[in-house]
């Protein structure tokens, strides 16, 4: 019988590549996954958790009344970068460590958003989507990228990852992060400005940022009505930054050519106002989505868990 337990919540957990579950196992590490019963997520874990060492978590909530069920709960691996669905204070009160996975998605992830720019900019979607159904006989005409300019919101991984891939389609690079790195960024020609500005002078704008007080809607009416009516805004980071009600409006009222939301407020987004329009591309929080990311974000995953379970400094842990 293995020492410990630990229940690993995220379906796409070492599901193309089992290397992660067996790190864990050759670490005397029982993996538990959850059932595919019909038993929404808060009542499985109800009944796992309690028994569990350690989480290897998705994007699911875990606030006080949830952690408490944790009797011998010592971590919560996050399987990826965010951890704004932990209430890090209780964690921290309960003994409980929180860990993240940062930089093993952060290619995905800036592969994706220029996907996205790039599909919203030339109608990709929209075309497919027509043509599927015997509408389409024309192309749409849409923007080009090359040589634009594009403001990215947060410099971390993946915002410098998206930088240096709009380097490569010689785009003038406008940036803006409370810890800036001037060295990195004057390396591909960008420059850091305040917000006001990217907001008036980006074709593509990029939010690579956490969700915080400070961010939560900065992507409102105000914001909208400064941008140009040819650009695109795009939000591979979380839910909850744009105002989804603002974007509605002005994506119907055309004030903005286009939005390409990775990231919303409910997730998937189907039931949303903006599934309704043409300009506005929806995707279920899928930028980390790819096999090399998969692997890599369980691996550390694991790893963290192994760490912090046989009493060795982890690196990764967010609420010390």
């Amino acid at each position: 019988m293995k020492k410990y337990k630990v229940l690993a919540t995220p379906r796409s957990f070492a599901a193309t590549d089992p290397a992660p579950v067996q790190l864990l196992e050759e670490n005397d590490c029982e993996v538990i996954r959850l059932p595919t019963n019909g038993h929404t997520l808060e009542e499985d874990l109800a009944v796992f958790l309690p028994e569990a060492d350690a989480i290897i978590a998705g994007l699911e909530t875990y606030d006080k009344e949830t952690l408490l069920k944790g009797k011998k709960l010592k971590l919560i691996s996050r399987y990826g970068v965010g951890y704004d669905k932990v209430d890090l204070p209780a964690a921290r009160q309960l003994g409980i460590l929180v860990s993240n996975t940062p930089g093993a998605n952060s290619d995905s992830v800036a592969d994706f958003t220029f996907a996205l720019m790039l599909n919203m900019a030339r109608n990709i979607c929209h075309m497919d989507t027509a043509v599927r159904a015997g509408k389409q006989e024309k192309p749409v005409s849409g923007l080009e990228v090359w040589g634009k300019t594009i403001g990215v919101i947060g410099t971390g991984r993946i915002g410098k990852g998206v930088v240096q891939r709009a380097a490569g389609f010689n785009m003038n690079i406008l940036a803006n992060d409370a810890y800036p790195d001037h060295a990195f960024l004057e390396r591909f020609g960008g420059q850091y400005v305040d917000l006001d500005r990217i907001y008036r002078e980006a074709d593509f704008i990029t939010i690579h940022a956490p969700l915080t007080d400070t961010t939560n809607n900065m992507i409102n009416e105000r914001v909208l009505s400064m941008m140009k009516p040819t650009a695109v805004l795009i939000n591979a980071a979380r839910g909850g930054i744009v105002d989804e009600a603002a974007l509605y409006m002005a994506l119907k009222e055309h004030r903005i050519y286009g939005a390409a939301l990775d990231a919303t407020e409910i997730e998937p987004a189907c039931g949303s106002p903006l599934a309704l329009l043409d300009n506005c591309i929806l995707t279920p929080h899928a930028g980390a989505a790819t096999r090399e990311a998969s692997l890599k974000m369980g691996l550390l995953a694991a790893q963290n868990v192994i760490d912090v379970l046989r009493g060795k400094e982890c690196q990764y842990i967010v609420n010390e």
